[in-house]
């Protein structure tokens, strides 16, 4: 279907629509697509065809076990998913199994949508998991066309944990984070952002690290074993498993929180309330984040949408022991 809309300049929803013989396209359209698609010797996929003729009510989730929202975003949708009489086939990406492998095996499953986190963009197996069925790409902004987008509205987050600090005197905050993909650098930059719109740009400072908890703990070290006198107050990390692999690793290192520097995580999953993390922490809404990517879902299966959509969640920040007032 890609290369129909790529020759007749049109988009690939509307080749769809064609092919299917669904109803809005326009007469002239219809005789152009069709045209392309003998052309081109066009052939529609058996599968696909096979399932619109006999549906499965399953939904593919593509999605880390690791990380703790993410599990917490299933378990949501798995519920709300059942109350509108569908199923979810999981797909846990590991370090063992790329993206390919994992949509492939959901793909044989028939599912009629597929629900992603943070996707590789470059996988063949999206790129024909597009061309079939809804796709909906979670976590980060979406890197290609034609698919439903929700995230979570990092700016406004950001902006939050920002003011927070700066309320309570903090001007040397860090980020640790900016790696990891789309969300990474998005992430950076919406706290780029916050600090200039605090009138703090030239105190921005991001330590370059990745999500996982190693690279929290490498982040801590680098922060250990500056004089406090030139030492952040504050640093805002990229996500909670990296907070709390910072939180640990001062402990270690007899750094005090937040008597020395106040540390703010990304997600406010539950680790973040742990009694023995008490992380401050930008959340995002588990239960809003299901609902809007199950009724993305059901607006593509049950009510025959076909322009992709994107949708910000919105954040607040939970406040815990780990911020408090700056040092200096």
């Amino acid at each position: 279907m890609r290369d129909i809309a790529v020759h007749v300049g049109v988009s690939r929803q509307l080749v769809s629509l064609v092919l299917r013989d669904a109803p809005g396209p326009s007469a002239e359209s219809r005789d152009r697509i069709l045209a392309a698609a003998e052309d081109l010797g066009y052939r529609p996929n058996a599968s696909a065809r096979l399932l619109r003729q006999r549906r499965t009510h399953l939904i593919g989730v593509l999605f880390a076990m690791r990380n703790p929202f993410e599990v917490r975003f299933v378990e949501q949708l798995e519920s709300r998913a059942a109350a509108l009489g569908y199923g979810l086939v999981l797909g846990a990406r590991s370090g063992d199994r790329s993206d390919d492998a994992v949509i492939e095996q959901l793909m044989a499953q028939r599912v009629e949508a597929l629900i992603a986190f943070n996707p590789d963009p470059g996988a063949a197996g999206l790129a024909d998991a597009v061309e079939q069925i809804p796709v909906v790409w979670m976590g980060e902004r979406a890197s290609i066309a034609g698919v439903d987008n929700v995230r979570v509205d990092e700016d406004r987050g950001l902006r939050l944990a920002i003011d927070h600090l700066v309320e309570a005197g903090h001007r040397d905050i860090a980020y640790a984070g900016g790696r990891g993909g789309v969300v990474g650098r998005d992430r950076a930059e919406a706290y780029r952002t916050a600090m200039q719109d605090a009138g703090l740009g030239s105190h921005v400072n991001v330590l370059v690290s990745d999500f996982d908890e190693e690279s929290g703990a490498a982040v801590a070290r680098q922060l250990a074993h500056l004089p406090a006198t030139t030492r952040p107050t504050a640093v805002i990390c990229c996500g909670d498993l990296h907070a709390t692999a910072v939180l640990a690793s001062f402990a270690q290192l007899g750094v005090r929180v937040p008597e020395e520097i106040s540390v703010v995580g990304f997600d406010d999953s539950y680790v973040a309330a742990l009694s023995y993390n008490r992380l401050t922490s930008i959340r995002q809404d588990v239960d809003v984040t299901a609902a809007a990517a199950m009724a993305r879902v059901v607006d593509r299966l049950d009510d025959g949408a076909t322009e992709p959509v994107e949708v910000l969640t919105a954040t607040a920040l939970t406040v815990r022991a780990s911020s408090g007032a700056s040092p200096r």
